[in-house]
């Protein structure tokens, strides 16, 4: 058994961090180093909806609801090599998020700094909801801003369905999070759960978001991927947690549905439960990055009190 528990361990590890190893990435322990605790820390909310392995549905949620904006899909399917390797994107995601969930602020500046470079060259043209022709730039605020508002609604209602109860509840999740983006040039970022609503129903008002055969083909991709033959039965459990916590009007634009019984929808809740669970038991219920984190603070502590003795010497 313990053979088993490694090898499915190792898979899930290369799988949500692109190391092979078995052991955290070097971009996790660097996050040891650094000289504050960071733009959140210890009981924020973000810590809290980050903390729990719900951010698997979440990441899978959150790609589905990019998936309808034509603008911010064409810069992934210009650009991004998801075909070839998606969980080398999958991977360079998490890092972002985590580094900017744990890192200090020198680190999480400079970590949303160094994406925001790689976007500087994603570029070209798409057609919007409307049948117009537009040009596009992965940094454009509109896009930047529909990629912020479906990672923070997708960590926010897995938390919500999954998680434990966020300290200050969705309100603080959400003023939290619109420091990430900011770091990423969002304009006007939402600060309460209200105004991340609103915001998002703007898109679906004025008519911005739309399926296209482009769509239909990353959608087919993200309700199949290539995963390891081993990690497949809990993926299907994943997705289908993603598709029941979205907002029925998105859910009616991808086409997508829960497992039902003619109109009545089945409980996918505790399937999903279940495999989070089981994740937990391989991977632990703390991530790396917040381990690291807690290092780093607990360092600047001793040294804070250090220098206190000291000068009172």
């Amino acid at each position: 058994m313990s053979f088993v528990t490694d090898a499915f361990r190792t898979r899930l590890q290369a799988t949500f961090t692109g190391s092979t190893s078995g052991t955290s990435p070097e971009w996790v322990d660097d996050l040891e180093q650094g000289t504050d605790a960071g733009f959140f820390g210890p009981g924020s909310a973000t810590w809290s909806v980050h903390g729990g392995n719900q951010t698997i549905v979440a990441g899978v949620r959150a790609l589905l609801v990019q998936a309808l904006h034509p603008g911010a899909l064409a810069g992934v399917a210009d650009h991004s090599r998801y075909r070839e390797d998606p969980f080398g994107r999958l991977a360079g995601t998490i890092r972002w998020i985590y580094t900017v969930t744990h890192g200090d602020t020198a680190t999480a500046r400079a970590g949303s700094e160094w994406v925001l470079r790689l976007h500087e060259r994603v570029r070209g043209q798409y057609v919007d909801g409307h049948g117009i022709g537009r040009p596009y730039t992965a940094n454009d605020p509109d896009l930047a801003r529909w990629v912020h508002l479906a990672f923070t609604d997708a960590f926010l209602r897995t938390a919500q369905r999954w998680g434990e109860p966020i300290p200050g509840g969705a309100d603080a999740y959400v003023r939290e999070w619109a420091i990430a983006g900011r770091l990423m040039r969002v304009e006007d970022a939402p600060e309460t759960e209200a105004a991340l609503r609103a915001q998002m129903d703007g898109y679906l008002d004025r008519g911005e978001l739309a399926v296209t055969p482009r769509t239909r083909e990353v959608l087919r991709f993200i309700k199949n991927p290539p995963l390891a033959q081993m990690l497949r039965p809990g993926y299907r459990a994943i997705y289908q947690g993603a598709v029941s916590t979205l907002d029925p009007r998105h859910r009616s634009l991808l086409g997508v549905r829960t497992p039902s019984i003619g109109p009545v929808e089945l409980p996918v809740d505790r399937a999903t439960g279940l495999v989070l669970g089981g994740i937990s038991s391989v991977l632990g219920a703390q991530t790396g990055s917040e381990r690291a984190a807690l290092a780093r603070i607990a360092r600047l502590e001793r040294e804070a009190t250090g220098e206190q003795g000291i000068g009172a010497a």
